[in-house]
């Protein structure tokens, strides 16, 4: 089955699923659920990010994100990926995030798959809505060193009502080319969290850039090639040897 990413209805507001209102009795259970119920995988998220990412195969395909981070360790990150910061929001897909000492020891074709984190953080796309830069500058200084694995498995900006095909990667924003976000979605993010960008940039000057950019990684500066997964049909295994 070959994978579709062409739009398939217009943007809606508000949260357009398909299926039923919750019921008042669901609710009550779920209520009941979140008293008795441990969340602790949940509970360990310690960051909110807002920032910008563009779809690999189509990288006019721009979307605001929101990346709800767990910190695993010092050098390894995991978010969930949700496309506002409202309560209806839409879980669109999660993002790994590792130091450049770990992207290192990747292999080069898996590290096609990840973008870098430089641009964005310097550039003042990458902020963490309500928090002073003052207080976020140690973590900011660290992210501009990582890299980050993004897979949107929810396409909102096309009126998807359901997680509708095969996940897409996702790229960071950059300086130039098709990489530059769309000033009318930053203005729109500015706007929300009254913020400007372009001061952020000048209190993250003093941000070192990183000695090393690892060129496999954003492949598609180098290469003007992306990716993207198409779903094919094959037999299924009845044994696996491993070795």
């Amino acid at each position: 089955m070959s994978s579709t990413n062409e739009p398939t209805g217009a943007q809606k507001n508000g949260v357009p699923m398909t299926g039923k209102p919750t019921s008042v009795g669901q609710q009550v259970l779920d209520k009941g659920a979140q008293m008795l119920q441990s969340f602790k995988p949940i509970n360990q998220t310690s960051q909110h990010a807002c920032t910008f990412a563009l779809y690999s195969q189509d990288m006019t395909r721009q979307i605001e994100t929101h990346h709800f981070v767990t910190r695993v360790n010092q050098d390894f990150l995991q978010a969930a990926v949700y496309d506002s910061d409202d309560s209806n929001a839409r879980l669109i897909g999660v993002e790994y995030i590792v130091s450049d000492a770990i992207f290192e020891t990747l292999p080069p074709e898996e590290q096609k798959f990840w973008h870098s984190h430089a641009y964005e953080i310097k550039s003042g796309l990458w902020i963490h809505p309500r928090m002073p830069e003052m207080i976020v500058m140690p973590e900011l200084k660290n992210l501009a060193k990582t890299y980050g694995k993004f897979w949107c498995t929810w396409q909102t900006d096309r009126g998807d009502k359901l997680p509708i095909g095969p996940p897409s990667l996702m790229m960071s924003p950059q300086s130039e080319g098709v990489g530059v976000v769309k000033p009318e979605l930053v203005k729109k993010r500015d706007d929300n969290y009254k913020l400007s960008k372009d001061d952020l940039m000048k209190s993250r000057v003093e941000i070192a850039e990183p000695e090393w950019i690892n060129p496999t990684a954003d492949y598609w500066r180098q290469h003007k090639k992306c990716f993207e997964v198409d779903i094919e049909s094959t037999e299924i295994k009845t044994h696996t040897d491993y070795k």
